[in-house]
């Protein structure tokens, strides 16, 4: 028998946050959250709650948990793009059409209560979390900021009736064509740096790098993410929430910033060391073991992930992401303990994002996808 709680007491809440680490035990593809941040979901105070109701739901079959959803309704977006959606994320179940279907028709069942027309998913709160469902892919290393799924959650889901709304790119990026395409590239910023003004900033550390630059950098993502897809206007407590997520790991030596003649940023990107080894068939939680590996990762990291890139609409067409994809060859080429540099999660149909690395030797052994259903 399949039964579905919303979760309420402390119990739920700790079988919600713990499944998909029994789910995936021993899989060496998935690299958990960290617990500590996860669990900040459940209080009253989170970040997102002032913009978005949310409810979390577990499933059980014959006594035992056996999968849990979220469904969100995102206000802002709502209201930015005169919808009426409601979104599903942090899907995770065993390989069963019922309990899936039982998941969804709770989900799908809360968002019509609430007066929505249309459910997507999976992306959570803003483009800030995890986004889209793993649909090829299974064998290759995932990443901190990105989802990992089996493949039967295709086939669930979409029995469900939900269909492909846009899928998403993971590439792996081993460094420029050719040493040719390196030096053309240099002669190629150096003409759009004078012709533009243009420099690059530099900071001490990670601390100095975002005092001087984070104010920069939200304002460009407000501006060059508006018209993307699941995006939300940027709040003071999205911007608090990133500060706190990406202060500890970030290194001036893997992230690029460009500036104008006055020191306003006009493009950038932000990179952080892999933490896979750090969080490897681990259950997301930080222990003395657990700290030694994020250390070692911090230090002498075997792989970047591009997490965030932005550029002023202004000077995209003006050539400038060219500096950026010239900054990455040199972190790739310069570092011997770099293997590759993993684009992470990047929209098929953002042609300036995807334009940007085909300059590089890689692979794009990933795909995601975001579904869509009227209700």
């Amino acid at each position: 028998m399949i039964t579905v709680e919303e979760v309420k007491t402390g119990k739920q809440q700790k079988e919600f946050l713990s499944f998909p680490l029994d789910l995936y035990k021993g899989n060496p593809y998935y690299i958990p959250p960290m617990y500590m941040d996860e669990k900040k979901i459940f209080r009253k105070d989170y970040v997102y709650n002032g913009s978005c109701d949310s409810v979390f739901f577990n499933a059980y079959k014959d006594g035992k948990i056996a999968g849990r959803i979220q469904g969100i309704i995102q206000r802002d977006a709502n209201a930015k793009n005169g919808e009426k959606r409601a979104r599903f994320t942090r899907i995770e179940a065993i390989d069963d059409a019922d309990v899936f279907k039982a998941l969804f028709e709770k989900a799908e069942g809360w968002a019509r209560d609430k007066g929505m027309d249309t459910i997507q998913g999976p992306i959570g709160y803003s483009d800030l979390e995890k986004e889209g469902l793993l649909i090829e892919g299974f064998d290759v290393p995932g990443t901190f900021v990105t989802t990992y799924n089996l493949p039967y959650y295709q086939k669930h889901i979409e029995a469900l009736g939900y269909k492909k709304e846009v899928d998403y790119t993971g590439s792996f990026l081993y460094g420029p064509e050719s040493e040719e395409t390196l030096e053309e590239m240099e002669k190629l910023v150096q003409f759009i740096f004078k012709r533009y003004k243009l420099h690059f900033g530099e900071s001490r550390n990670g601390a100095d790098f975002m005092r001087k630059y984070a104010g920069g950098i939200f304002d460009l993502m407000d501006k060059s993410y508006e018209g993307l897809y699941g995006t939300v206007p940027f709040t003071e407590g999205m911007r608090q929430l990133m500060l706190d997520n990406f202060g500890l790991v970030i290194d001036p030596k893997y992230s690029a910033i460009i500036l104008d003649e006055n020191d306003k940023p006009v493009c950038f990107g932000l990179a952080i060391p892999s933490l896979n080894r750090a969080f490897q068939g681990t259950r997301g939680h930080i222990t003395p073991g657990v700290a030694v590996r994020f250390l070692k990762c911090k230090l002498h990291p075997d792989c970047l992930n591009l997490c965030i890139i932005g550029a002023d609409p202004e000077y995209l067409n003006r050539g400038v992401s060219a500096a950026l994809s010239l900054a990455i060859m040199k972190m790739l080429k310069e570092d011997p303990n770099l293997k590759y540099a993993d684009t992470c999660i990047n929209l098929e149909d953002n042609y300036a994002i995807q334009n940007q690395w085909k300059r590089f030797k890689r692979d794009t052994p990933k795909r995601y996808r975001a579904y869509v259903k009227s209700l």
